[in-house]
């Protein structure tokens, strides 16, 4: 019997199906993110954003037809629960990457991990050991701490502030961002008249306060940390009178943090991406359509104003698909392709990778911001 034209048509469009079909693939993406514990304000948005993604491309069939299956552990900001994640997400989930951890301290002790098993890392925290030295495997997408002492540092010296004193939390975080406050202060004029480490779990730092404030030399505070600790930093100060100007690290970015303060907040200055004004920005601006649209997508979904955490797991979720995109699921492949990786608009900045600099950003990346009747608002002086 001989089959029209249409049959034929048809059944060589289903074959064609049939083989996309055994050609596709599962991806399975691991996480290690702190949903749960003091550094929840990080871990929370970034868990969201990532099943929103990973929903979204899925109902349109995926990257080039290979759904994304997400494997989210909560590691409550525990470095010693990273390490174990980790292991079980290379050794029996078998994930193609992983994607966090959501703290500094988690992502140093799980990177060489990741490095020996030849499994990608796009961690979603910011110290700068995290890719210096730069690991074959391992990236990051907020912008580095040296950018961000930077840009602080420039604003001080705009203001003529010389001398100040340092905060910062016993944490990965909290050590790095200190140590790259000294290493910069010489060079840009700023004399660090007193430093204190306090421990991250703590409740009251008025005694810290009472010490530093009784140096009246003193000009302004940076206060660097993740953790609930940086709101009790700031109404600690307030309440002892102390009127001098509050810098935090871009571990400020979640509105849940001024809402802590309460009135303390009022004022404090930090830098971080643009995705917090993102309704703020010039329509020219080439992050403009990326910010406004995670923005809506995110806040319509959750009913909670996004923050520069749950942005750092967006960035990393579109460039590892980007990745897949151009190479198909084969992680050497992918790993090239993020590592050459050119003018990607994410969240936090337009990633410009290369061999030497798995992190992307430039000094570009980072704004300044300050805090006005309870929001986040563009610093202008």
């Amino acid at each position: 019997m001989k089959r029209s034209f249409a049959t034929v048509i048809m059944l060589a469009a289903s074959l064609a199906l049939s083989v996309s079909m055994a050609c596709a693939e599962t991806i399975k993406v691991g996480a290690i993110l702190a949903v749960t514990g003091p550094a929840s304000f990080l871990g929370a948005p970034e868990a969201r954003t990532l099943e929103m993604l990973a929903e979204e491309l899925n109902a349109k069939g995926g990257v080039n037809g290979n759904k994304i299956e997400l494997v989210i552990k909560d590691s409550g900001g525990n470095p010693e629960k990273a390490i174990s994640f980790a292991k079980q997400l290379i050794e029996e989930e078998k994930v193609f990457a992983i994607i966090g951890p959501s703290t500094s301290g988690e992502t140093l002790k799980i990177k060489q991990i990741c490095e020996d098993a030849k499994t990608l890392l796009l961690s979603c925290a910011a110290a700068e050991q995290i890719v210096e030295p730069v690991a074959k495997y391992v990236f990051k997408t907020p912008q580095k701490d040296s950018h961000v002492v930077h840009a602080i540092f420039e604003n001080m010296k705009a203001s003529k502030i010389s001398k100040i004193a340092v905060l910062a939390s016993n944490t990965g975080f909290g050590q790095a961002g200190k140590g790259q406050i000294e290493k910069q202060a010489q060079e840009a004029g700023i004399h660090i008249l007193a430093a204190e480490v306090y421990d991250s779990k703590a409740t009251d730092l008025s005694a810290i306060v009472a010490k530093l404030a009784a140096n009246k030399e003193i000009q302004a505070v940076i206060n660097w940390s993740v953790e609930p600790a940086q709101a009790i930093v700031l109404k600690n100060i307030r309440q002892a009178g102390w009127n001098v100007p509050i810098y935090q690290s871009h571990g400020f970015g979640n509105i849940k943090y001024v809402q802590a303060a309460g009135a303390a907040a009022e004022g404090v200055i930090f830098p971080a991406g643009r995705l917090l004004i993102a309704d703020k920005l010039a329509d020219k601006n080439p992050q403009k359509a990326v910010l406004t649209s995670y923005t809506k997508n995110y806040e319509t979904k959750f009913k909670e104003e996004v923050s520069t955490f749950g942005g750092h797991a967006y960035d990393a979720f579109k460039i590892l698909c980007r990745g897949i995109e151009q190479v198909g699921p084969n992680r050497e492949k992918v790993r090239d392709a993020i590592e050459n990786m050119k003018g990607f608009v994410g969240t936090a900045g337009v990633f410009n990778f290369s061999p030497t600099d798995h992190n992307g950003l430039g000094l570009d990346s980072v704004t300044m911001l300050t805090v006005k009747g309870g929001d986040f608002v563009e610093y202008k002086k």
